[in-house]
Order: structure tokens, then C-alpha cells, then sequence
């Protein structure tokens, strides 16, 4: 099972990032840490770091509504609602380094956090390493961020280490998490009962946001 290919049949799509998304992942910064990096800092990473490998998740009621609630007022011979633009909810970025896939950030819209948007994000990484080449996957998290370590205990990232005063806004220490060897049948086969559910979780939220759009539209 894939990851883009499952993404088809739902709102949200995962893109490389390019710099015309910099604006909306700085809105996403300043909400999601204490320290967020520069515009000139993603733009070095985008076009200069081949290391680097960058994703956007999108938001796009359009395609969804163009099944379900637009085809509705079209039998009603009402017209279309305007479309929206796509919403980028969250970003993810790594760095593939000797075999090691090193997750830098992942961060998700205020107001979007709890949807499922950053485990997808987490899951598409993973996916996306193992297909360049990476054997593991590790990142640093802080000792406080408990939501953030139970998503990455649910991928089988273990504790490794610790790095002390790691975060230079407040001295906080940080864990060092790390995956079972990426291509393994058994994480292999983990990863895709996650995805599974994941997907499942995702077109079940779709479908509650369109019967509530349907709801929204005024009677006749």
C-alpha cells in the first residue's frame, strides 16, 4: 500500500515543497516552535542542500465536493460554490545522510493539529526514505513533547539517547529516536497495517466534513 497512491481518494494530497509554499510554512512556524527558522534558512535547504528532502500536505475540499455536494446542487440546478484554493496543513522535512534518513522537522497548522496530518506526514517520510535508499530513520524530539514521542512509539522509533541542552530556547534536553531497519519485512509489514488504519481514519473525517457541507447548504 502506498501512501500517495491511497491519498487519491481523499482531500489531502502530499507535494514536494517549493519556495511559493515558504509564506504559508512560516505561518505554520511561528505557531508550531519557539525558535523557527528563517525563510532564507528553507530556501538554502530547498535549492542548495541535495541532502534535504522537503513535503507539503494540502487540503483540497474541491475534488471531494466536486463528487458529492456539487453534483448534488447540480441536480438542484443551483449553482457551483466557489472552489478554494488548496490549505497547506503541515510540512515534513529530512535529510538522507549514509543510509540514515534524519527527520529535521514536521509540523502541522494550528487548528489542523489531532486530524491525522502529521502521522501521515510521519508515514510518507518513512516511505519515501526507504524508497531512496535509507535503512533507518531517526530524529530528536523534546523530553516534553509526550504527544509528539507516543506518534513516533507507535512507528516502533525507540529511545536511543539523549542529547542535553539540545533546544537553545530553553536548554531543553532532547530524546534520540530511531526506527527498526527500515526494510525489514516485520516493520514493513507494521508500516502497512498503520497505513491502513491511518487512511481509513482520514476517509472517515472526509466524509464527516462533506455531510457537514451538506448540511450547511440552506433548503429551497
Amino acid at each position: 500500500m502506498n501512501v500517495s497512491d491511497d491519498l487519491a481518494q481523499l482531500t489531502v494530497r502530499i507535494e514536494p515543497m517549493t519556495t511559493q509554499d515558504l509564506a504559508a510554512v512560516m505561518e505554520i512556524d511561528q505557531t508550531a516552535f519557539p525558535a523557527p527558522w528563517s525563510t532564507r534558512a528553507y530556501e538554502y535547504e530547498l535549492h542548495y542542500n541535495e541532502m534535504a528532502h522537503y513535503f507539503v500536505a494540502r487540503l483540497d475540499t474541491s475534488a471531494r465536493q466536486s463528487r458529492g455536494v456539487w453534483n448534488w446542487l447540480r441536480r438542484l440546478g443551483r449553482a457551483n460554490p466557489p472552489m478554494a484554493a488548496p490549505l497547506l496543513v503541515g510540512y515534513v522535512g529530512y535529510w538522507l545522510m549514509a543510509g540514515e534518513a534524519h527527520i529535521s522537522a514536521i509540523a502541522v497548522r494550528a487548528g489542523y493539529r489531532g486530524h491525522s496530518y502529521g502521522e501521515l506526514l510521519l508515514a510518507f517520510t518513512l516511505q519515501d526514505a526507504t524508497r531512496r535508499g535509507a535503512h533507518v530513520a531517526t530524529l530528536e524530539v523534546r523530553v516534553s513533547n509526550i504527544l509528539a514521542q507516543q506518534l513516533y512509539l507507535k512507528y516502533n522509533f525507540d529511545k536511543v539517547g539523549m542529547r542535553k541542552a539540545y533546544y537553545a530556547d530553553n536548554n531543553e534536553d532532547a530524546f534520540i529516536m530511531t526506527t527498526p531497519p527500515l526494510h525489514s519485512a516485520a516493520y514493513q509489514e507494521k508500516q502497512r497495517r498503520l497505513r491502513v488504519a491511518l487512511v481509513m481514519r482520514l476517509q472517515e473525517r472526509a466524509d464527516q466534513d462533506a455531510r457537514r457541507a451538506r448540511a450547511r447548504i440552506p433548503a429551497r
